[in-house]
């Protein structure tokens, strides 16, 4: 048996061994905080130096690559756009054909994820709002996450918002993606805290968020919540498969969230 030099172990994650180190700094990095570069890899704090002294031209250039890393934040901001569109030329149409409302779920259970497509056509903050934050939110977690499991945060989040609204506002009719968005935001916070990142200002915003939605008329809460749990879960979940090492783990984590909400619906018609 032979001992290991501490030298060997993630400087961020203590009891991940690694022989991988950074190109600027030399200390060792595991999987999870190798960031490739022009030759070698970068720890997380050298690439964020290396971001901030970039050339403008630079900064250009990995404006336009980041639509190739994020293929799916940016198909949902194009569909979304897409869809308002839809709804101002239709005079409404489209809206009600994509909102969710609870006692139809039965019938359209297709709801339940078709109203995080739909905004509110008399009020363009409700979309720019939404669209910003998924802009900011989604292409941080898609590159963190990898596309397959960043568009399953985003869809079993937002359907996270669907069951909490069936259960606590069952007869009021509900659009818009921020069910997934409040998901995005629980997300992020539980990955950078397993990162040892501390963002007060991310929760911050999370909270004056929440606390809007009980303050405004016609703001779903129910919805902020929801999502938000389900954001919450889903990131902490991940985070515990990555530190016990089963890949195979994570569709299991997906399929256990998505069952429990498929009961929740059922079961508030059950209790009708």
């Amino acid at each position: 048996m032979t001992d290991s030099s501490s030298d060997d172990y993630c400087y961020r994650h203590p009891r991940r061994q690694s022989f991988v180190l950074c190109q600027r700094c030399a200390r060792t990095v595991c999987g999870d905080c190798q960031i490739p570069a022009a030759v070698g890899v970068h720890c997380p704090e050298c690439q964020r130096e290396a971001n901030k002294n970039a050339s403008p031209a630079v900064k250009r250039s990995r404006r336009m690559s980041s639509l190739g890393e994020t293929p799916v934040t940016y198909a949902l901001l194009g569909t979304i756009a897409v869809v308002f569109l839809a709804q101002l030329l239709t005079q409404g149409l489209v809206t009600n054909l994509l909102l969710y409302y609870p006692p139809a779920t039965i019938d359209q259970p297709w709801r339940m994820v078709t109203l995080m497509l739909v905004h509110s056509e008399r009020s363009f903050f409700h979309i720019l709002f939404n669209g910003y934050s998924l802009w900011v939110l989604g292409t941080i977690l898609e590159r963190l996450l990898g596309s397959g499991r960043f568009a399953m945060l985003f869809l079993l989040s937002g359907l996270g918002g669907s069951v909490a609204v069936l259960w606590l506002g069952f007869n009021q009719a509900v659009i818009g993606a921020s069910g997934a968005i409040f998901g995005l935001f629980g997300a992020l916070l539980v990955l950078q805290q397993s990162f040892g990142v501390q963002n007060p200002q991310l929760l911050i915003v999370l909270l004056l968020n929440l606390v809007i939605g009980f303050l405004v008329p016609g703001v779903s809460w129910q919805a902020h919540i929801g999502g938000l749990i389900a954001g919450l879960a889903l990131a902490w979940g991940l985070v515990k498969q990555r530190e016990s090492g089963f890949p195979g783990g994570q569709a299991g984590l997906f399929g256990l969230v998505f069952g429990s909400q498929v009961i929740l619906t059922a079961a508030r018609f059950v209790l009708l």
